[in-house]
């Protein structure tokens, strides 16, 4: 590959505020929850880059073969690989294509066709990019792909606050997690926060289950705190981690949970669960290693299901916390059989096609 900018690049990254900014210095885009993906391609030649550098062209083969009929010759573009769905953006079926086997690959490309949302242009016809600013990028970028159909797109954009706080507000039941705000005249910088991005929090009271140790001092200090929350059934389910903690409140986390810990095991809600790493309902115990582990120890300490603590998440996938937790307080005054779905906040899905008409049709058709 000859382009002005080769493989491996790692993209532009955003940092967490508060609110969507003020201003007429800003561009607002919607916040797509998919994979991060550079694409390359020198002629014959594509690439499709991860966020970390690693190539997934293996993974979506109908993308190469749309990107190859659309984008010209040579050019470097980012985007975000999604799948839609009637329900929204699908991010479990987008796991499931880092499968090893190219045969589950193939079926599932089939099944679940991917879409790529693009929203930045590098490189066009050899000409390096970066260095132009953002508006001018975007004009070049709607110009490139004016012609683009499904499953090729690029994201709506604008400058006016209040159609990104209707978004913000809107756009999550079909799967968007927050919105993204760009400088105006601010050049693209690989690997460094200087986009600014506004995504979704809300509180939860969860059952602390469980706790695996810090991976570099076991036995004194706590890693994350497993959470848990019960289903209608009664059935405390796992729904995901809270890990951020000060190194000095980790080591007090091991004398504050050690009375929990007598006796964990013997009426645990999830002693029964497989080695394998899957209950009888299919929910994924803490500590079962999968195709995501990646190698990684995720051994966990059981504790009795008596102490109820307070998060922070910013929303959900299926019946998980999408992303990690954070720990907000210890909720003594609350009970843990009241640790329960219904405390969630639901945001009524609307479909893509609802919101964007013309974007990701051939998905939800």
């Amino acid at each position: 590959m000859n382009l002005p900018i080769n493989p491996p690049l790692l993209p532009m990254l955003a940092k967490r505020v508060a609110a969507i900014p003020a201003g007429d210095s800003w561009n607002f885009e919607p916040k797509w929850d998919g994979f991060r993906a550079l694409i390359f391609r020198d002629d014959e030649e594509i690439v499709i880059q991860s966020r970390d550098g690693k190539s997934l062209n293996r993974y979506f083969p109908e993308l190469l073969e749309v990107l190859e009929i659309q984008l010209p010759k040579r050019c470097v573009l980012d985007g975000e690989i999604v799948i839609a769905s009637e329900g929204g953006l699908d991010f479990d079926a987008l796991q499931l294509r880092i499968h090893p086997a190219a045969s589950r690959v193939k079926l599932l490309a089939s099944q679940t066709p991917a879409s790529i949302v693009f929203f930045d242009l590098l490189c066009e016809d050899g000409v390096d990019l970066r260095t132009a600013p953002f508006e001018q990028r975007r004009q070049k970028l709607e110009a490139l792909l004016a012609s683009a159909v499904s499953p090729i797109h690029i994201t709506p954009v604008t400058n006016v606050r209040s159609v990104a706080e209707d978004w913000f507000k809107r756009f999550e039941g079909a799967g968007l997690d927050g919105v993204m705000a760009k400088s105006l005249s601010g050049t693209y910088e690989s690997d460094k926060r200087t986009m600014l991005k506004v995504k979704h929090e809300r509180d939860c009271d969860c059952v602390v289950a469980g706790f695996r140790w810090h991976k570099d001092n076991e036995g004194t200090a706590i890693g994350s705190l497993l959470l848990g929350l019960y289903n209608n059934a009664g059935d405390l389910q796992h729904v995901g981690v809270c890990a951020s903690f000060k190194m000095e409140k980790r080591r007090e986390l091991v004398e504050c949970l050690a009375p929990y810990r007598k006796d964990a095991l013997a009426n645990h809600p999830w002693r029964s669960w497989a080695d394998q790493g899957a209950g009888e309902d299919g929910q994924r115990m803490p500590g079962g290693q999968s195709r995501w582990s990646q190698g990684k120890d995720l051994s966990w300490e059981p504790l009795r299901t008596e102490l109820v603590v307070e998060v922070a998440y910013e929303h959900m996938q299926g019946n998980r916390f999408r992303h990690m937790a954070q720990f907000r307080r210890w909720r003594i005054d609350k009970q843990p059989k009241d640790c329960t779905y219904a405390q969630l906040e639901v945001v009524p899905p609307q479909e893509l096609m609802a919101i964007f008409p013309e974007a990701l049709e051939s998905q939800v058709s």
